[in-house]
This record gives C-alpha cells, structure tokens and sequence, in this order.
C-alpha cells in the first residue's frame, strides 16, 4: 500500500484558527489524520488514521460504481447503494409485462440475481500515489500552450499504461486544477447482478415532487452483488463466477443514529466548482444553467408526451427522464442560491480580496500578478464559440443513433493510431467499455423518440447566429440564418424522416459489428447517421483541438493561481471534487431553512401516510401500509426509536457532498453503517460553488428504515441473515410475503 504526502500549506491548527468550519471539505482520506483536533472535539474517540488506508476497514468497504458510491456489507460480495442507482439495472430487466422499474425485484436465491447490464462495474480503489512530478516536472518553460498540453497528456498516459500491467485499472487525477497529481488504482469488477430494490412506492417515494427537498420519506436503497472468476480474480459475466469476498465489509448499526451524532461518509463525490475563477462562475450563472434549465424542461415535455402514448416507451427513457428532472431541480436550485443566495456576489468578493493580497505585495505580484488576467481572456475565447459548440453537443445527446454513429467514427479514425497517440478514451483500454455502452444502448434507443428529440435540437441549431452556423447540417437540411420558422420547421421534419429511413443503427448486430471497422468500410455503409458524424468530424475535431490548446494554457496558469489561493488562505484545504474517494464528516442536525421554518433532523413512518394519495409521486404499496398499521397496532420491531416513538425513515446531517456521494455509506464514530447518502436540500445545493456552513445539510435515509422494510415488507430475510441481521420478530421469511414487487 502505497501513500501520497498531501500538499498543505500548514497544520490543522491552522485550519482551526482561521474560524473555518471543519465541515466544509470533501477530503482526501490522507487528509483525515491532520483533521484530528477537530474530530476529537466532536467526539470522536477513535483513529483518524484508519480513514487513510484504503485497504483497512472502513475504506477497504468503500466502492465506485463510476457514477455511484456503494458499500460491500457481507463477506460474500453484497453491496448495498441507492435505489436511483440501479435505475438503469432495473430498465435493462424490464419488458412492458415485467416492470422492475415499477415493481421492484429481490432474489430469493444467488441463481435468481439479474445481470446489471452491460457496462456495470464496481470499483475497488487500491491505492493513490502523488506522481506530480513525473507529470509536470522539468517541462520547458519555452515550450508552447500545445506542447505543454502534448507532452503532460503523453506523461499521463504513460503512467495509465504503466500502472495497469498488473491488472488494475488506473487514471491520474489533477487536484487544485494541475498544482499536483495523484495515480488512483482500482481492482474492476465486471460482473454485478441485480439482487434487490424495492418498489417505485418505496424507493421513490415523493418522486420529482419532493427531489432535493426536506422533509423526506424516500426509501432511496438498493443490492448489487459483485462476481469474479472462480480464480477470485475480475471476470466478464459468466454463470460459473463466484461472489466475491473482499476483505472488509460494513457492519449495520441496527440501532441507527440521534440528533447530534457524529457522522462520517466515504464516497466518490464528482465534481465541484469551489475554487473556479468569478469569471468562469459567472458564465455558468448567466448563460449555462439558465440554458440547462430551458433545454431540460423542453426535453422534459416531449419525453412526458411521448411516455404518454406508449408503455414501452416510458420503460426505455425513464433513465433519461430521472436523469433530467434530477439536473433540472439541482441546476434550478444552485442558480437561485447563485443569484437569490448571493453566492456570486460573494465569490466576487473573494476573488477582489485575492488581487488585493496579490497587489499588496511586490513579491507576489511578480509572482502570481498576471495569472487572473489571463486566465479571463482564456475565459472569453471559449466563450465566442458556446453557442454551435452546444448546439453540436445537443444534437449528440438528443439522438442515441448520431451519438452511437460519432462514436464509431471516431473509434475508426483512432484506431489506425499508437495507442499512446489515441486520445484518452479510444485507446484500447476503452475498447470493452465502448463496446458495452453500445451493447446498453438497445435496450433505450427508438426511433420515436429519436426523432422526436432530434427534431427538437435541429430546431436549436437552426435558430444559431450568422457567425456560428454548422455548415454540414445546413447544406444536408437545407437551413440558413434568418429562416422563418415554418419553413424550417418543415425542412427539419424532411432531413429527420431520410435520417431515419437511412440508416440500420437501431440493430444491435449491425451496430456492433462496426466497432472494429475501419472509417472506409463505415463510410461505403451509406449508412446515414454516419456519413453525417463523418460530415460533422473536422468542426468537432477543431473544437477538440483549440480545447487542447486552452488546456495548455491553463496547465501553465491554473496552479499558480491555486498557488496564490492556497497561500492566501493559509490552511489546510481539501482539493474540489473529481470524482476521487473522499471523506466529509459533521453532525446530525436540522436547520433554520428560511424565516420562520426550521427543518427536524429526522422523518419517521408518520410522514409516509400523511403524504401518501395513492397516486403520482406519493402512492405507497398497500404491503407498506399494512405494516405500518399493523406497528400501529402494537407489532414489535427492533427498528424502533424509541425518542420518535415510531421507525425513523430519513435524517439530514452537516456532511459536505455532492453528486456521486449518491450510495456513499453513512458512518457512525465506529465506521458502522447508519445510513446511505442520497441527496442534498434545495437550500443549499449552490454550496458546490460555495459553501456555506450554517445552510448545508444532506440527506440520508436511516438504516433502520431500510431493515424494516426488509423484514416487514418485502421478506428479504435472506439477505438480512446474510449481513448478520436477525430477520426481526414478525418478518414473513416466505417468498409470497413480499410485496409483490419483490418476488423475481
């Protein structure tokens, strides 16, 4: 096991001294120990150093599912996340007669767990490794904006290739934007079987209605099961595999959490905006969230229309309906929160006190004096061209089949490379993964809905000013500037209906049968998406291009300011999230949301009846009723909180998250599990561009929750004897006693 030296700037001492809230900071688990001080005067009695090894418990327990963060809790492989994170298992085993997305699924047997679908994968990280300078160590200042971005982007490779000899999967991550860089390895499962989800009733409960909002009864968790080859080493899919046994797994708290807890989670956080640049969070302010929210809400509608019409349909876009309305109300809250909650003004705030530090002294202005200037006039060269290049994006992730088509030109033009040479995400490592996300495809794409979809982002792009057009997609469907909009209305149905009529891409056979094609054998196919991803490749290609060249840029320009940030604050930080394994911790708390109301940290079975309607967003499955009655009635349940006199169903907590915590495992003072992270408030979800302490709670649902309806509801003894839980005294062990949903 190998550990990285953390770059900071002083102890925690300091941290504490600057009136800093230790709950900010989605830190590196290296970190953790220099945190210390803070955790021991929250209570905490334990080791701070068990946080930074990764193959100890806990973390050892701790995965990524590349999206979700799960947890193992059985020495068989079990692994418990959130629901909304096998959403796309659940819709690949669907057909209209057998709806899991509805219903729900629990294997009674190993034999009756699903396959997830390709492209499932759970991720084991191994070990993190600071290799800063084999990154950016000894570059020639002399060397070009090109250059520089050539030669780091050739290193990084380098150092993939060479990590993955001895099977793992690796990458090179940048923290503080290029200042340092970490090798992250992982162990890559690649069989995961379905094992469990409740119903949509449960696991879904208050829907689109109650997304981001507290209070909150969403039972929002799920089982996934990881497989290897009899060997005990990764395997694709195969019935002779085996579960897994990782070396540590959680133990459940069954006897869950209270108000003023510390709290810990561990997971795989995405992205944060934190130390971006006002200019940079001012475009997404002003121009890329307001665009999110139209386009989600247009994509929204069409989508809700054509689910309408047809059962099978609403199956194959329900991951894209979950994942819109999910952004919509997170886009609409960060921009409220931006603009409403002042968090622009005040990230103009802090960039004026940095150019005044910076001025203040003449050392630092030779230093780091021209650094915000130019990383601004970056800014605004990206910004003369947003419009096509989104409009370009638009189309690719209307359309599965221009999406499918690009991505196989692409794969064709990559090919003939060195592998070196193949740009990060067409080298032959990538090749499976690729192969997967088309095999995955069939189950979501149709013509219906791609037309419908594409008709709308053509629509986008013929509304594009004078200077940004796609010439490609002009010439083949007859658009130009200024067109009134009938008659571009009317071309755009004419180009959609010989796109579709043209091509064969919707066939599974076809479609992968072109992966190792070369562009000449794709091109004589006459297939029409594709002679139009090959029409559109030189505009992409030169986007791609002058990316790398800001890229180079900003690789000479973004540390030093990270630099003059760092120094500046003068403590320790935790780096914005990338998608690496973290850990944040805080308390149990509820929170004085706005004037006048203030937010309890606990929801309870009270709350699921009071809003449940029966219908929409709130419809409960009569079996959950029944058992919550029949507690009512005097049933005994060790779930039981005795301060809420009734089985607690989700709690908010300080923890610092964000998206890609969704599943991370909540942890008591132990490392026992007490819950899952599944969400944040809408109150505070602009903390991803700055945080704020007094606001910012996330959303858990209690383990308790998820055991009693485990025992109660859908008869999932067998999995509760399996992580070393007693089935509960009035559990139904039989297979009917599910809730229907739950049978396979």
């Amino acid at each position: 096991m190998k550990y990285a030296r953390l770059f900071v700037l002083s102890a925690c001492t300091a941290l504490l001294a600057t009136g800093l809230f230790a709950e900010e900071g989605m830190w590196m688990p290296q970190q953790i120990p220099q945190l210390g001080a803070r955790l021991k005067a929250l209570g905490f009695t334990g080791g701070p150093e068990a946080f930074a090894d990764l193959t100890g418990q806990p973390m050892g327990a701790v995965v990524s599912l590349g999206g979700c963060t799960a947890s193992f809790v059985s020495p068989d492989g079990l692994i418990v996340t959130n629901h909304h994170c096998v959403t796309g298992g659940l819709q690949f085993n669907s057909t209209p007669q057998r709806d899991l997305l509805k219903d729900g699924y629990l294997a009674k047997t190993r034999a009756d767990e699903l396959p997830n679908g390709p492209g499932s994968r759970v991720y084991v990280t191994t070990s993190v490794t600071d290799v800063t300078n084999s990154i950016t160590g000894g570059i020639d200042p002399k060397s070009t904006d090109r250059q520089r971005y050539d030669l780091i982007d050739r290193r990084v490779k380098e150092r993939v290739a060479a990590c993955e000899k001895n099977g793992a999967r690796c990458n090179v991550a940048s923290f503080f934007d290029g200042l340092k860089y970490f090798e992250i390895a992982q162990m890559e499962i690649k069989d995961v079987r379905l094992v469990y989800a409740p119903a949509d009733g449960i696991g879904v409960f208050g829907g689109e209605t109650d997304n981001w909002r507290w209070p909150r009864h969403t039972g929002d968790w799920s089982f996934l099961r990881a497989y290897v080859g009899k060997d005990g080493k990764p395997a694709t899919y195969s019935k002779d595999n085996v579960p897994f046994h990782p070396k540590h797994f959680l133990k459940i708290a069954a006897q869950g959490i209270k108000p003023g807890d510390l709290v810990f989670v561990t997971g795989y956080p995405g992205r944060t905006q934190r130390h971006q640049t006002y200019a940079q969070v001012k475009e997404t302010t002003e121009w890329t969230m307001p665009r999110a929210i139209r386009l989600a809400q247009e994509q929204l509608a069409i989508l809700d229309r054509l689910s309408k019409q047809d059962k099978a349909i609403a199956l194959k876009v329900a991951g894209r309906v979950q994942g819109l309305n999910n952004g919509l109300t997170n886009q609409k809250g960060m921009l409220e929160g931006l603009v409403k909650g002042g968090s622009l003004a005040k990230k103009q705030a802090q960039e004026k006190e940095l150019e005044a530090w910076i001025a203040a002294d003449p050392a630092r202005r030779q230093k780091y004096g021209d650094v915000l200037p130019a990383l601004n006039a970056l800014q605004a060269e990206s910004e003369k061209t947003r419009e096509r290049s989104a409009a370009m994006a638009s189309l690719s992730s209307a359309s599965s089949y221009l999406g499918a088509a690009e991505t196989l030109y692409r794969l064709s033009v990559e090919r003939p490379k060195q592998d070196i040479d193949r740009d990060a995400g067409f080298q032959q490592r990538d090749w499976p993964r690729l192969r997967d996300g088309q095999e995955r495809l069939q189950r979501t794409m149709d013509p219906s809905v791609d037309g419908a979809l594409l008709r709308w982002a053509l629509g986008r792009v013929a509304a594009l000013p004078a200077g940004q057009r796609i010439d490609p997609i002009d010439q083949a469907a007859g658009l130009r500037p200024g067109m009134p909009a009938a008659d571009a209305a009317r071309a755009i149905d004419a180009y959609v209906g010989t796109l579709l009529a043209g091509t064969r891409l919707g066939d599974r056979e076809f479609r992968l049968g072109l992966l190792e094609k070369s562009t000449a054998d794709l091109l004589a196919t006459r297939d029409s998406f594709l002679l139009l991803a090959a029409a559109l490749d030189p505009l992409a290609a030169a986007n791609r291009e002058a990316a790398k060249d800001r890229g180079g840029a900003r690789s000479r320009l973004a540390p030093r300011y990270m630099e003059a940030m760092l120094a500046k604050a003068g403590g320790l930080v935790a780096p914005d999230a990338n998608s690496t394994l973290r850990v944040t911790y805080g308390q149990v708390k509820g929170v004085d949301a706005k004037d006048g109301l203030y937010y309890k940290p606990q929801t309870t079975l009270a709350g699921i009846l009071q809003k449940n309607t029966g219908e929409g967003d709130f419809n409960a499955p009569k079996v959950q009723l029944d058992a919550i009655q029949a507690l009512r009635a005097g049933r005994k349940t060790p779930y039981l909180d005795r301060a809420l006199g009734d089985v607690p169903v989700d709690f908010l907590s300080t923890v610092d998250t964000t998206g890609g915590n969704s599943g991370s495992p909540t942890l008591n003072a132990k490392g026992e599990l007490v819950g899952l992270l599944f969400d944040g408030t809408y109150e505070s979800v602009a903390s991803n561009f700055l945080f704020d302490p007094v606001t910012t709670r996330s959303i858990h649902v209690d383990v308790r929750y998820m055991l009693w309806n485990m025992s109660e509801v859908d008869g999932a003894s067998n999995l509760l004897e399996e992580m070393g839980m007693a089935s509960g005294p009035s559990a139904r062990k039989s297979a009917g006693s599910s809730s229907g949903q739950a049978g396979n």
